[in-house]
């Protein structure tokens, strides 16, 4: 568990990066309503990642930094990382806190880390892409350091066009 926790978290520090690190090399796979795809190389291997941020945020604080989900495709990994998802919440988790991610009324519940929040297992990536693929709209909540209750909504149209093109240029099923 300790070398997945390790992965994912290497893996979601790349994503957070990427828009800062490689806009140069990226590609873009389109933009499908609310959602971007794009891919870039890394260790000479293709990353596919599709992203997008809320249509609403709420909470009772001043200030945040960007609010964002991504999912990425690192099928070259050891093991393969596909479906990944992440999301950036703009400001610090409370330590030890979850966070809670609802798709039309399925509920996911994420660790957090910093300012990210992960699922625990690939298999739980796989279930939300899923019902994200379905769904129509997704809230993700959770407290950060200073105790602010947020909440955030994000549409979900356009997302299955924006994995779609991610699936095809990474080679994902």
């Amino acid at each position: 568990m300790q070398q997945l926790t390790f992965a994912r978290l290497a893996g979601a520090l790349i994503a957070l990066c990427i828009p800062l690190t490689v806009q140069a090399a990226e590609t873009s796979l389109g933009t499908f309503k609310d959602w971007q795809a794009y891919s870039f190389p890394e260790s000479g291997k293709t990353v596919c990642v599709v992203w997008g941020g809320p249509q609403k945020s709420e909470g009772k604080y001043k200030k945040r930094g960007d609010i964002r989900v991504f999912i990425a495709h690192r099928r070259w990994t050891k093991p393969k990382r596909v479906h990944e998802i992440s999301f950036e919440a703009g400001y610090t988790f409370k330590k030890g806190s979850e966070a809670t991610v609802t798709i039309d009324g399925k509920k996911f519940v994420l660790f957090t880390d910093g300012d990210t929040a992960w699922n625990r297992e690939s298999k739980d990536d796989a279930a939300m892409v899923r019902a994200m693929r379905v769904g129509k709209k997704l809230v993700i909540q959770g407290v950060s350091s200073r105790g602010t209750k947020t909440k955030d909504s994000y549409s979900l149209f356009g997302f299955t066009a924006a994995h779609n093109a991610i699936n095809k240029a990474c080679r994902v099923k």
